[in-house]
């Protein structure tokens, strides 16, 4: 069996013999994997009037601690969103009634970013249906094949300095 990325590969072979474009197998695949990915989830965002950057936001609110609430800056730290697009997705996310923002009691200066009621419920909501969709998108491997590609993976993004603080 071939996918698309074999195709490149043979013509490369082909065209360049003396090149080694073996990682183009790796990164192909992975940008291939996420556009696929991408698209899957956006669907499941869209149904409920959400990107995933606003749904990264809820999501690291939600599982960050039980008051759901962190800075702005701790939300950079802690989700997936960049801090460019943390606040224009607090804007929307503030003007939907989903999140909050307060002068922190702890720091004249800073703010506080919380889950109201009705974000907790959407989040809540969607997290079944998107960890269903992530399950889906993943049914090809087995559970140990799951298991070997997180952990390469992980090696991976550590080498390139993403690591847990």
């Amino acid at each position: 069996m071939a996918d698309h990325v074999d195709l490149v590969l043979e013509q490369w072979r082909d065209r360049r013999p003396d090149l080694d474009a073996s990682p183009m197998g790796v990164i192909g695949r992975l940008s291939r994997l996420s556009v696929l990915f991408d698209a899957e989830l956006r669907r499941n965002f869209a149904k409920h009037e959400l990107d995933r950057a606003s749904f990264d936001v809820l999501a690291t609110l939600r599982r960050s601690n039980p008051e759901h609430s962190l800075t702005p800056a701790g939300l950079m730290h802690s989700s997936m969103v960049t801090s460019g697009a943390i606040s224009q997705r607090l804007d929307r996310l503030e003007a939907r009634g989903l999140v909050t923002r307060a002068p922190s009691e702890t720091d004249g200066r800073g703010v506080q970013v919380t889950l109201t009621a009705k974000g907790l419920k959407l989040i809540d909501k969607v997290l079944p249906t998107h960890v269903d969709i992530e399950a889906e998108l993943l049914s090809g491997l087995s559970p140990t094949e799951r298991t070997q590609l997180a952990g390469l993976l992980r090696t991976l993004l550590e080498s390139l300095g993403d690591k847990r603080d």
